[in-house]
Parts: structure tokens; sequence; C-alpha cells
């Protein structure tokens, strides 16, 4: 049963991402450069939580959220045509600042490399 949540919630995952990539979500909020991250399905398929991340800052995040749950019904009819289920978990958006955070901590590491290599130049 595990194993068939997760990859009900891969296929969700893939089948949104795909969504917004190809601009089908029409909510101005929603960008190409929002990402989700996981989708986390409830065991009885009445639920899918889907995390979405951005490398851009907090606002275009929270006002991506706010899009593509403004957009949960348009999405969820898509998904029921491309995802044979008895039936479409319904779906929640939640905003999820890791990608953020990864982006920021590569950039201070490289950061943090030229100012060792400039001081090993001195």
């Amino acid at each position: 049963m595990e194993y068939r949540l997760e990859r009900i919630g891969h296929l969700i995952q893939q089948k949104i991402g795909g969504l917004i990539v190809q601009g089908k979500v029409k909510d101005p909020r929603v960008n190409p450069f929002l990402s989700i991250t996981r989708v986390s399905v409830s065991k009885d398929l009445v639920w899918a939580d889907v995390h979405v991340s951005t490398f851009r800052n907090e606002t275009n995040l929270e006002h991506g959220v706010e899009g593509l749950q403004s957009a949960a019904g348009f999405i969820q009819k898509e998904l029921s045509r491309e995802i044979r289920l008895r039936q479409t978990p319904r779906l929640r958006f939640h905003a999820d600042t890791s990608l953020k955070e990864e982006f920021d901590l590569i950039q201070k590491i490289d950061e943090l490399k030229e100012d060792l290599s400039k001081d090993a130049h001195m």
C-alpha cells in the first residue's frame, strides 16, 4: 500500500509540474519557476498535500501557492483525465522553502570559496 501511495504521489507531482511548465495554469501568480518538491497522498486517497518551492523570494512562493490553491479544481480535473483512479485526491498546496534555502547555501559556499582563493593569492 505504501509503495502505491508513493507511486501515485510521484505521478501527481509530475503531472502538476507539467501543467505549470506548460503554462496551462492560467493564474498570473503561478509562474514556471515554481517547483513541486513532493506530494503526500493520504491512505484513503482523499487528500494530496502538494509541497511547492521556488528559488525566488518568499513573496513569489506565497503568491504561487495561493494561485495553485485557487486553481486546485482545474488541476484536479486535469489529473482525473490523466490518472485513472476511482477518486482523484483533493489537492492542498503548501509552501516549501527548502529549494530557496539550498540555493542560498550554495551561493554562500561559492562566496566563501572566492574569499578563500583571494586570501590564498595574497
